[in-house]
């Protein structure tokens, strides 16, 4: 088994001040390649923590992926911080500064003197092109350890990884075929209830069931070896049967996408009218390419739940589309939603029975049971239910 690991660079993501989706990004690449990441560690831009880590992780790693600290400032150390720790001096790469300065060029810009450091690596390395940017990575053998250096912006990142990184190491290591992970998204029901259901079903051999829980969604993983796709594909058909009712996908395709797939495939339109969401229901939907005729986004205003679906209807009759979707207002904790569609027009008032929750995490909420809505008459099941911590108060139909 090869051990891969990554070590993350710089004050800011070793302080939380920004997300580190490198290494999020990079785990879920080389699990997919069948080289799932052993470790990752992060460390902040000192010289002295530079070294000890890539001293220490390359006398218990097989590939190292350093990312980050590749750029032309001051508290920019990985290349020297290489050369320390082989110890070896930073050497100018003459073919990448004119690289560089051709770069510059090519947009009618002058480099500064600064980006000459993005052309230095340690002595002996061997340089990594970088075909989206100016900082040149490189790959060194320390210890035991084949380790890559990349920079920190994702999009150089990422090619660089794809490009440079990934077919030299399957190039040098026979990699195993890439475990096998089934997903689905479930919405309505929590963690521990889900576990409860699931933890009797016997697994096959290596395989292990997963939960993943992103208010309000949690994502239901087993993994396994691939050669035992046959045995845990028998397992998830149960796992479907358990969960079918609360499952609003399958894969990482994501509810706004199938919406947007199943709805053009139909041929459907759909209006929105939003008060509570503000707009992040019309986002979300857009954002996938669901086919919208239009949407609207309404000041606070109180009406029951008959003229709210009454004005549901209407709303899509005024704009030519098949469906209709409406958001209301917050009221003491309770808010109304209403579908239209060419059977028929349902609304339902709910309450949320947990107060501990943000304004926006109960629009995120909101947003997901309007669109479970919809992906439940798409489906032909009841379109009004309850979901787990929020409570069903009054539906309509007409």
């Amino acid at each position: 088994m090869i051990r891969v690991e990554m070590l993350s660079t710089g004050d800011e993501v070793l302080h939380g001040q920004i997300v580190d989706t490198n290494a999020a990004w990079l785990a879920d690449l080389l699990f997919q390649q069948g080289l799932p990441m052993t470790s990752r560690f992060t460390v902040g831009d000192k010289m002295e923590s530079l070294v000890e880590a890539l001293q220490t992780r390359s006398e218990a790693a097989d590939v190292l992926i350093v990312n980050g600290g590749l750029g032309p400032t001051s508290d920019d150390l990985s290349a020297q911080a290489a050369a320390k720790a082989c110890g070896v001096e930073v050497v100018l790469h003459e073919e990448w500064l004119a690289k560089m300065e051709a770069w510059f060029a090519g947009r009618g810009r002058v480099m500064a003197a600064s980006n000459r450091k993005q052309a230095e690596i340690p002595d002996g390395a061997e340089l990594i092109d970088n075909p989206v940017g100016t900082a040149c990575g490189f790959a060194l053998e320390l210890n035991r350890c084949w380790i890559f250096f990349t920079p920190g912006v994702p999009s150089e990142f990422k090619v660089m990884v794809e490009q440079q990184i990934l077919p030299r190491l399957k190039a040098r290591f026979s990699v195993p075929e890439a475990p096998l992970c089934l997903r689905l998204t479930t919405f309505g029901r929590g963690e521990s209830d889900l576990a409860a259901e699931l933890e009797p079903l016997a697994l096959p051999e290596g395989a292990v069931m997963g939960y993943r829980s992103s208010m309000p969604i949690i994502e239901i993983k087993l993994t396994g070896p691939a050669s035992q796709r046959v045995a845990m594909e028998q397992v998830w058909q149960q796992v479907r049967l358990q969960l079918a009712e609360c499952t609003i996908f399958e894969g990482t395709e994501g509810l706004p996408a199938l919406l947007a797939r199943e709805m053009t495939s139909r041929d459907l339109q759909l209006a929105v009218s939003e008060q509570f969401t503000a707009g992040l229901l019309q986002w979300q939907l857009a954002s996938a390419g669901v086919p919208l005729s239009r949407g609207e986004v309404l000041p606070t205003m109180q009406e029951d739940l008959e003229a709210q679906a009454s004005r549901t209807q209407a709303f899509a009759g005024e704009q030519g589309a098949t469906l209709a979707i409406s958001v209301g207002s917050l009221d003491e904790m309770e808010i109304a939603l209403a579908l239209h569609t060419p059977e028929a027009t349902w609304a339902q008032r709910v309450k949320f029975n947990n107060a501990r929750h943000n304004l926006k995490t109960r629009q995120d909420v909101v947003a997901m049971m309007a669109m479970n809505m919809l992906r439940r008459w798409l489906h032909g099941s009841e379109v009004s239910t309850g979901h787990g911590w929020i409570d069903v108060v009054e539906t309509v139909k007409s």
